[in-house]
């Protein structure tokens, strides 16, 4: 989100965000205010989202959700073990992280999961940044993840699916 000072209320929001050169730069959306009025902060999509989506939101009505069938363990977990990466709690039967190998957590054991450093040699540290690669491959895409298990790191590839 673009934060914004710009006045959003029932009867402007969803209106165009603009520079001082009069380019488009977001779509206001939202605001917090503690009056109910239209003082406050307001927000606003930035355009490059809303180029990603509303294309096919237009042609399908839907827009695909890129994913790869893992539950990610919470960062804050990464953050405690002084992990790099984005810890695979859960792999879902069937899905592409399943077909690619990839293991989830099993508590029983007390054994982690396979950890997600990199997409196509980029490095992922949260769960965002991970989602955010797989959006920019889009689903249908191979995608080659650097994981590491039992300390060993290792490549796979994965076809991002849609998870919608």
């Amino acid at each position: 989100m673009i934060q914004t000072d710009a006045a959003i209320n029932p009867g402007n929001s969803g209106g165009p965000l603009l520079d001082s050169a009069g380019r488009l730069i977001g779509v206001n959306t939202a605001i917090i205010s503690g009056s109910g009025a239209s003082a406050g902060v307001g927000f606003a999509v930035p355009v490059d989202l809303v180029n990603r989506i509303v294309p096919p939101l237009i042609a399908k009505g839907r827009v695909p959700t890129p994913g790869i069938g893992i539950l990610a363990a919470p960062e804050s977990i990464a953050g405690q073990l002084n992990i790099a990466g984005v810890i695979v709690a859960e792999v879902a039967a069937g899905s592409p992280a399943a077909r690619a190998g990839l293991e989830g957590m099993d508590p029983r054991a007390g054994r982690l999961g396979d950890v997600i450093t990199q997409v196509n040699g980029k490095p992922v540290g949260t769960v965002h940044e991970l989602a955010q690669a797989l959006f920019e491959l889009g689903v249908g895409a191979k995608a080659r993840l650097t994981v590491m298990r039992d300390g060993k790191s290792r490549e796979v590839t994965v076809t991002i699916g849609d998870i919608s």
